[in-house]
């Protein structure tokens, strides 16, 4: 009994179809793309709609393919164009000619580059208005716009001719170049640490958005012997209890593979959630590893003790409510924070002529009174250098303030503060005598 031949697909495999359920051959090419206005054609009824099962004729494939230009080659012009014309993003890719390929390239890493400077100045990306019309886009498009200014490689590839939906600058796209840094610089940081033991800090606060963001950074010795600070992660957190704090670090330690053995230390401040001796963040971290010991932050520390004995030394207290006097009226109006820079620029003046001063590279800079922060120290002592270098023309705006302001409050603080100053002046002079 005759029956289909699987040799014809050495000769027809391009086009030759056969269905095991009705037992018979079709043309694969002519099935899609029949035209019905040549049913009369050799072999369309039987190779379309009918079947071929005439297996004692096989001469009818050969009938059926027929000349150059006929139905059938028609067909399969048409469905190689269909099969060629794959859309997948890679396919695509690689098509497109070489020329495109170099100038998507060139944009890409206009892109990088432009981040990277940002990054590495700390400045942000995004701006308000970021439209074509916009006298400022933001950081990101203004410096990437300059690059295109002086760079003609750049220039060109970011031309009229460039795709727009391909020009590398959508904010998608600059965040996923800002986490590829990220990554880097981690893994980097993760690679000094390698196996070795560090100590884990960590420190949680709200930002602008009023989300409570937890900073967790490692300290290490590096190959080199040198003590490194390294910052490797902001994780955003729903609750500051100690048990959600310690599922953050967790999930962290599991990304970059790290384990509870390799601490040695845990640095926190002195929150009940973080020192607690049985519930707190550290004590959940020493029942991982018992090695981790916990520090207080000697900033924090000092911070504390600080301002305590500040509280309880009366003249200590009283000079500082006097510099937060002070700084109320000199700077509680432009008119008079004017005043005071004005007064200072001239006595620099006068100094540098008279010889008291000397000028150099960072020398003699403008300088303003500035309020320090509750919790950091050492912004007292910024202020405080202030004040002495810009004594006199602070002396001159009180003066100014006593005898002109029109609100006696303000008139009578100025009194107040000068002679307060008068006071210690003369308190400096007898004890220097």
């Amino acid at each position: 009994r005759r029956r289909f031949n699987p040799e014809w697909y050495k000769d027809h495999g391009s086009w030759l179809e056969y269905s095991e359920e009705k037992k018979k051959a079709y043309c694969f090419c002519c099935f899609l793309f029949r035209d019905r206005s040549h049913k009369k054609e050799a072999g369309y009824e039987a190779f379309v709609l009918n079947g071929w099962d005439t297996w004692s004729i096989p001469t009818r494939l050969k009938d059926h393919v027929g000349e150059p230009g006929s139905v059938h080659d028609q067909a399969m012009k048409k469905c190689t164009a269909l099969l060629k014309r794959d859309q997948h993003i890679d396919v695509a890719m690689q098509v497109h000619d070489q020329a495109s390929k170099v100038a998507y390239f060139t944009r890409l890493n206009a892109s990088i580059d432009t981040a990277r400077l940002l990054l590495k100045q700390g400045l942000p990306f995004r701006g308000h208005d970021e439209s074509k019309n916009s006298h400022n886009k933001g950081n990101f498009l203004e410096v990437r716009d300059f690059l295109a200014e002086h760079d003609p490689v750049v220039g060109k590839a970011m031309g009229k001719d460039a795709a727009q939906n391909a020009l590398m600058v959508a904010p998608q796209v600059q965040k996923d170049i800002s986490e590829g840094f990220a990554h880097v610089i981690v893994q980097s940081i993760l690679k000094e640490v390698h196996n070795n033991v560090f100590c884990l800090l960590v420190d949680e606060s709200r930002d602008v958005s009023c989300k409570e963001q937890m900073a967790v950074a490692l300290r290490y010795v590096d190959s080199s012997g040198d003590s490194k600070e390294s910052f490797v992660g902001l994780v955003h957190v729903k609750e500051t209890t100690s048990s959600y704090l310690k599922s953050s670090i967790d999930s962290l330690f599991a990304k970059y593979k790290l384990s509870y053995n390799q601490v040695r230390g845990q640095g926190y401040d002195g929150a009940s959630n973080m020192r607690g001796e049985f519930n707190g963040l550290k004590s959940l971290i020493m029942r991982e590893s018992s090695t981790a010991y916990y520090v207080h932050c000697f900033a924090h520390q000092l911070q504390l003790v600080v301002v305590a004995v500040v509280r309880k030394h009366k003249g200590v207290s009283n000079f500082f409510s006097m510099i937060s006097t002070l700084l109320n009226v000199v700077g509680g109006s432009s008119k008079r924070r004017d005043m005071i820079r004005d007064i200072n620029l001239e006595e620099i003046s006068r100094a540098l002529g008279c010889g008291q001063l000397t000028t150099g590279t960072g020398l003699n800079q403008e300088q303003c009174l500035q309020r320090p922060g509750d919790t950091r120290w050492g912004s007292h002592a910024k202020t405080l250098k202030s004040l002495v270098a810009m004594f006199r023309s602070v002396i001159k705006v009180l003066e100014f303030v006593e005898e002109e302001d029109t609100d006696r409050t303000n008139r009578d603080q100025a009194i107040g503060l000068l002679m307060y100053f008068q006071s210690l002046t003369l308190s400096s002079i007898c004890i220097s005598c």
